[in-house]
């Protein structure tokens, strides 16, 4: 070979690997950004605009409705952010839902859409008889009349002394325990270093032992900034008389420290003078042993992020005010300042499934050898569990890319307050395939399809607890509703018979065991209201082998009951449930079975409050783990927001739904309760963690279609034996390298969740 050939080889290769060095170095500079695609529409059938009737109230619809009651309820009202016990004041507002019928004659039959009206709540302290009373205010957004509906509601008035603590009453309450505190300086400077350290107040609920009480034990704990003080008990609880609408008749009418009681702070000073008192001294927690704390230590250099779920062609969902669409599904959201969490007319195609599916309460029972610990029962639907649902953490709480839903409300003020980003809906890779077959048998070949869902969430911090608000919906059909608790433990001060109770988990800290249970209403409609309930389970029959009579099998057998008394639907908390419990309607699918929505619960709870106790008939929805009832406008919840200051005489008692009426072809409604026992231990240590402290339940088809929907599914993958299957057009998975090499465009990381805060 001559030179000039070697010179020419020599350029030519030059060349290619210059081009080669060019192409690589694009490749890796260049970064696209995602592209987003259009949103899907609704589906036929529904437009967003009639799932409206369902909205939460807006801020303006708010506003109109208190200027409306402060100019035409005849008395002056009070702005309730400033209401002293014998003041008027308004509440809470929520929007009054349309009676079924109406809304189901409007969004099925075309018929006069329902008129959308507000509940208001009015405190009238400063009447001869104080009482509470429901109004329903109409029609929005320009109010023009007031209705009183308590009796309608309730069948008797309100007791004043069942009306949910206001912010300001806790206030007043919390500046009567610190002055009182001032009678007890010798004590409290050697027990607690008080008030060098930072002392904070725990109510406990309910407030006394009978009907008319309004006494609360408020636990005493060291305030350490930045981090949960339900970990710090300094071992002294005092019981408040705040039963009184005048303030200065307020009393102390016990005293609780370290396993012994007193009348009031007075005599435990002296006592303590007089060394009648066995005092353990607390130290003030520093930082550096603040064993509370949730700060996470700093990061190694150069520490890789964590894991990031994008849509790298946009959102495959679409949102419109409340209503949410996404591939089949469709539904209208919401959240009630007081109970949470609210869905209606949710849809699969054009078919509604369920009318309305809505959280009820959240009941917290505790155990401990204080009197703080021994008598709470926190019925959380009375705190607010909406109210509490704070602004959730891009990233953390829910994905960085998820959507995030504003929410107003207007409780304890007559100000509308903003809960920035109190929902967010992202669709979500679980991590599993929904379903999935490889053959090596017959023919080769492979189908799949992940499992892809839509998740709505929300969070409540109710006290020390968080509660993590879960609604899921899947490509075939199913739902699933899923609650997780996490947050700190409460704690007693642990004494020598504390360990009958909980762990020991700090010094001077036991954590205190507890159960939690959820209720929930849901009204399924299975191919209309008509519906019918049947159990299905196994047993095992003897018979004869066929082919061999001399010897016998066993085999299962599926056995059927159509349970059509309410008591026979009301299966008890503990007791077994059939494993096939399902919602069924006259009409037939293609293979000549019942159209039907299996319920399916997941749950471990601790035991239900004995129905000897005197309280246990304002909770006794937690009698059951799932109940059906014939639906009726008068029974909407299972419980109300003045049952916990008065469980002794509970103005909404849920056993009495339950009385032996015929289930069969009728509107029914599930009322289901999950939860699960909770003995606090080492790990719980700063906070609990959500692992293992899940529960919930599944709406599942059960022959309502066909086939499985989701085989229609454009996520679906398939693909044989010499078939090409990194052809995009043959396997979606096989597009995910050029259609997900992209970088998503992310908002930058924003938070205001602090600001409507009132104090610490």
């Amino acid at each position: 070979m001559n030179m000039k050939a070697v010179v020419i080889l020599l350029i030519l290769a030059l060349a290619t690997v210059f081009a080669l060095v060019c192409v690589l170095l694009t490749k890796r500079e260049k970064v696209t950004t995602c592209v987003c695609s259009e949103l899907q529409s609704s589906p036929e059938g529904i437009s967003d605009e009639k799932s409206n009737i369902f909205a939460d109230l807006t801020a303006e619809e708010m506003s109109q409705v208190v200027k409306y009651l402060k100019d035409n309820l005849g008395v002056h009202l009070q702005d309730a952010f400033h209401a002293e016990p014998a003041d008027n004041c308004i509440y809470y507002l929520d929007v009054y839902l349309p009676v079924k019928a109406d809304a189901l004659g409007f969004l099925d039959h075309g018929r006069v859409r329902p008129p959308r009206q507000a509940l208001a709540v009015v405190f009238f302290g400063g009447q001869p008889e104080p009482n509470v009373t429901e109004f329903l205010v109409g029609p929005l957004p320009n109010p023009t009349y007031h209705r009183d509906i308590t009796l309608r509601k309730f069948g008797k008035k309100v007791p004043y002394n069942s009306r949910p603590v206001t912010e300001r009453e806790y206030q007043d309450i919390d500046n009567f325990i610190f002055r009182e505190l001032s009678k007890a300086p010798i004590f409290l400077k050697e027990c607690c270093d008080y008030p060098e350290t930072n002392l904070a107040t725990l109510t406990t609920a309910p407030r006394g032992l009978e009907s008319g009480d309004r006494a609360t034990w408020f636990v005493l704990f060291q305030n350490v900034f930045g981090s949960g003080y339900f970990i710090y008990p300094v071992g002294l609880e005092i019981l408040v008389d705040h039963s009184s609408l005048n303030l200065s008749h307020w009393k102390v009418k016990n005293v609780f420290y370290n396993g012994q009681y007193y009348q009031g702070l007075a005599q435990l000073e002296k006592d303590f003078k007089d060394r009648l008192v066995k005092e353990i001294r607390v130290e003030r927690v520093q930082l550096e042993n603040d064993f509370a704390s949730m700060k996470p230590p700093p990061p190694p250099p150069l520490a890789p992020l964590s894991p990031l779920q994008f849509e790298p062609q946009g959102k495959r969902y679409s949102i419109t005010g409340s209503h949410v669409t996404y591939q089949s599904w469709s539904f209208a959201f919401g959240m009630n300042v007081n109970t949470g969490p609210r869905l209606f007319d949710i849809r699969f195609g054009t078919e509604r499934i369920v009318y309305e599916l809505s959280l009820q309460e959240a009941l917290a029972t505790y155990g401990s050898d204080c009197p703080g610990g021994m008598v709470t029962r926190y019925m959380d639907g009375s705190l607010g569990i909406g109210k509490f649902s704070f602004e959730l953490v891009q990233g953390v709480d829910c994905p960085y890319t998820a959507t995030y839903v504003d929410r107003h409300y207007l409780i304890d003020s007559d100000t509308p307050k903003l809960n920035k980003n109190s929902f967010c809906i992202f669709e979500h890779d679980m991590g599993v395939p929904l379903r999935r077959h490889f053959s090596n048998m017959g023919s080769f070949y492979y189908g799949g399809l992940a499992k892809y869902a839509l998740v709505l969430r929300a969070v409540s911090t109710l006290i020390n607890y968080d509660y993590v608000w879960d609604f899921v919906f899947y490509q075939n059909g199913a739902i699933e509703v899923k609650v997780h608790a996490t947050g700190y433990i409460s704690s007693s001060f642990f004494t020598g018979k504390g360990k009958a109770y909980g762990n020991r988990v700090g010094e001077h800290t036991l954590g205190t065991m507890h159960s939690h249970l959820m209720n929930y209403k849901v009204d399924l409609d299975i191919a209309g209201t008509k519906n019918s309930l049947m159990a299905l389970d196994m047993a095992f029959e003897t018979v004869q082998v066929p082919w061999s009579p001399e010897h016998q099998i066993q085999r299962p057998i599926i056995t059927n009951q159509i349970l059509d008394k309410e008591e026979k639907a009301a299966f008890p908390l503990d007791g077994k449930v059939p494993r096939y419990l399902h919602f069924t309607t006259s009409q037939e699918n293609q293979w000549g079975h019942q159209r039907s929505y299996r319920i399916q619960i997941v749950s471990f709870a601790g035991e239900h409050l004995p129905e000897t106790s005197t309280m246990e008939k304002s909770i006794s929805w937690g009698r059951y783990k799932v109940a059906v009832t014939k639906r009726k406008e008068e029974e909407p919840t299972s419980t109300s927001i003045y049952n916990q200051n008065d469980p002794w005489d509970p103005l909404v008692a849920f056993a009495d739904f339950i009385d032996n009426e015929t289930i069969s072809n009728e509107d029914l409604v599930a009322w289901i309760s999950v939860g699960f026992l909770h003995v606090p231990h080492a790990e719980d240590i700063p906070t609990t963690v959500t692992v293992g402290n899940g529960v919930g339940f599944f709406l599942r088809p059960y022959n309502y279609f066909g086939i499985d929907p989701s085989v229609k599914s454009l996520d679906s993958v398939y693909f044989t034996v010499g078939q090409d299957v990194d052809e995009c057009d043959l396997n979606r998975a096989a597009c995910l390298p050029k259609t997900a090499s992209c970088s998503p465009s992310l908002p930058s990381f924003a938070y205001t969740g602090f600001q409507n805060l009132t104090g610490p």
